[in-house]
């Protein structure tokens, strides 16, 4: 057992220095943008289009800081904001397939995934969504009530204080994704050793099957869509190596958690918004299935056509 906990304490360790060279660099730039004026301008060029979506101008300010930095700083902007119901809602779709751009697209491309594609995918699920429910949501005009939440933000001024700030910020989360990463590596190689890791497949065989992808996808999933995108990202970087994991499944594997991860956190995060949650859930797991699915058989069908032009070739 001794033996088991080193080897995953070890994994462990290589995956968190294997994302904090990502996430350390990402952190410390995107903390310095908050004191220039690249977001003010990000913000002047999208709030005129922010009407095909149903939301006024001022909703560009939310969209901007939650994309840049994370769900926190979008729903703090958010709570400042005198919005509708439907406008509050639009907006937590909209961030919920759409947050953390750079760093967690910047991780999950270091399972080789091409960053333009998760981009694409999340910004793309964004905006369709908030297409479609502006379209059929015809409620929500009332103003929204936010609950009880502190908006206020720690004034800093200085080079030197914002570049510590960065330091800090990018150090500290480096220690929680430690805190997280180095126990999960442990506890999955006793699963491993236990051979409970396989019943564990096993169970997910169905649903692993259904969205187009292996058993051995299915540790993967689990860590994504329970932790989130970084952290499947980890783990999956990890499965590739010692699993076996085709790059089929990695790439749907990261459809699937580009469209839909961190379902705990990143829906409980948006109740003091005065939302509905369990729509929000639902329309996030839905499109991922449904996205994934779709992939897979367009994937199957290309390769059985190439195989068929191989064999009527020869």
């Amino acid at each position: 057992m001794l033996d088991t906990i080193k080897r995953g304490f070890i994994v462990g360790l290589k995956t968190t220095w294997t994302l904090g060279k990502v996430i350390f660099p990402v952190t410390l730039l995107v903390t310095m943008l908050q004191y220039t004026p690249v977001l003010d301008w990000v913000i002047k060029w999208i709030a005129p289009i922010m009407g095909w979506f149903g939301l006024s101008g001022d909703a560009a300010i939310p969209l901007v800081l939650g994309n840049f930095l994370n769900l926190y700083a979008g729903i703090g902007a958010i709570l400042t904001l005198d919005l509708t119901v439907k406008e509050v809602f639009i907006l937590a779709v909209m961030l919920s397939f759409s947050h953390n751009m750079i760093i967690e697209s910047t991780v999950a491309a270091k399972v080789g995934m091409k960053i333009w594609v998760i981009v694409t995918v999340r910004l793309g699920l964004a905006f369709i969504s908030a297409f479609v429910i502006n379209l059929v949501w015809k409620g929500g005009s009332e103003l929204a009530k936010y609950g009880l939440v502190s908006t206020t933000d720690e004034q800093i001024s200085g080079w030197g204080a914002i570049v510590l700030n960065g330091i800090e910020k990018a150090t500290f989360g480096i220690l929680q994704l430690a805190l997280i990463v180095i126990p999960l590596m442990v506890v999955i190689q006793i699963l491993k050793d236990l051979k409970w890791l396989d019943v564990f497949s096993k169970w997910m065989t169905p649903v692993t099957k259904a969205l187009g992808m292996k058993e051995n996808t299915s540790t993967t999933l689990a860590a994504g869509i329970l932790f989130g995108l970084a952290l499947g990202a980890g783990v999956m970087i990890q499965a590739v190596k010692e699993d076996n994991v085709s790059k089929k499944d990695v790439t749907l594997a990261l459809i699937f958690l580009v469209s839909c991860h961190a379902v705990v956190e990143d829906t409980l995060i948006f109740i003091p918004l005065g939302i509905p949650v369990l729509p929000l859930l639902l329309i996030r797991l839905i499109t991922a299935i449904i996205l994934t699915m779709v992939i897979a058989f367009i994937w199957k069908r290309v390769e059985q056509n190439n195989r068929k032009e191989v064999i009527y070739g020869n």
